[in-house]
């Protein structure tokens, strides 16, 4: 079977475009550091399909966290791809990485930078409604919890961000 036509050329296509970015975003969550991703503002660019996923520009190596965390949530846009592919696949696959890390965040202690000093629920807010844009009422409804939990945790978020506050 020809994997370069097809599914699996779609779904190479979309990775090549967007794994910097869901690494971003995974790396942010993971609050893992080697790169200096929490304080970078761009997405990195990379992909890699075969040789690990956002190999240029250094973005995320040394997160083995984010990228398992992302390699899942690839994983399984991949098998839903027939589904996805007419929506946004980008908002699929971010959709499963933040589910995956809600209900694997113990697992990710962080390192030294500014976002590991949240809580998992309060960095996972930060990252989709200010990082992502996701509206808060959206970013309920996808973890499953309450609009007024999702405001209360973003709000908490942004406040200890602010110089010279730390998390309660």
């Amino acid at each position: 079977m020809d994997h370069r036509s097809g599914r699996w050329a779609e779904f190479e296509a979309f990775v090549a475009g967007a794994a910097g970015r869901l690494l971003h975003v995974a790396v942010l969550l993971t609050a893992e550091s080697g790169t200096g991703a929490e304080g970078d503002a761009g997405g990195g660019g990379g992909s890699g399909v075969g040789s690990g996923v956002g190999d240029r520009a250094g973005a995320g190596s040394g997160c083995p966290g984010a990228r398992r965390l992302l390699a899942g949530a690839l994983a399984r846009t991949y098998a839903d791809w027939r589904r996805v592919r007419g929506d946004d696949p980008y908002d699929h696959t971010r959709r499963e990485l933040c589910a995956a890390y809600a209900r694997t965040a113990r697992r990710y202690r962080g390192g030294p930078g500014v976002l590991a000093r949240l809580a998992p629920q309060e960095r996972l807010a930060l990252v989709l409604c200010v990082h992502e844009g996701v509206p808060e009422e959206v970013a309920a409804a996808q973890l499953g919890l309450p609009a007024d939990r999702m405001r209360a945790l973003t709000a908490r978020a942004v406040a200890a961000m602010r110089p010279g506050r730390e998390a309660a």
